[in-house]
């Protein structure tokens, strides 16, 4: 607590150290805590700008995965068809082929 000289009897005018008593003790502490409280929320800004563009960056992958995921999948059901249509004409060309007598002749 900061106390007026004109308030002062001669003995604490005397005795008593004016700069120490007229001095804040904390702001030196306040400062620090202010100057610590700039940094971290600087250091927090800038990981949320790095966890921003990571984020970003993970979506444009997630996104081009996709994309060459439902490419891949058009053309699976583009080859199940033709696998489906070869199955079935090898089913008829087989029963076509059991069908026809069988002649075995042997040249002697």
């Amino acid at each position: 607590m900061c106390m007026i000289i004109s308030e002062l009897d001669g003995y604490h005018l005397v005795n008593a150290p004016v700069n120490r008593r007229c001095q804040p003790k904390r702001p030196i502490i306040h400062i620090h805590r202010l100057h610590r409280r700039r940094r971290l929320s600087n250091e927090a800004n800038q990981k949320a700008r790095k966890m921003g563009e990571l984020k970003r960056k993970m979506e444009m992958k997630n996104l081009k995965l996709y994309m060459k995921n439902q490419c891949i999948m058009q053309e699976n059901e583009k080859l199940r068809m033709k696998a489906l249509l070869l199955h079935q004409e090898n089913k008829a060309l087989l029963s076509l082929l059991q069908n026809v007598p069988y002649s075995h002749t042997s040249k002697n």
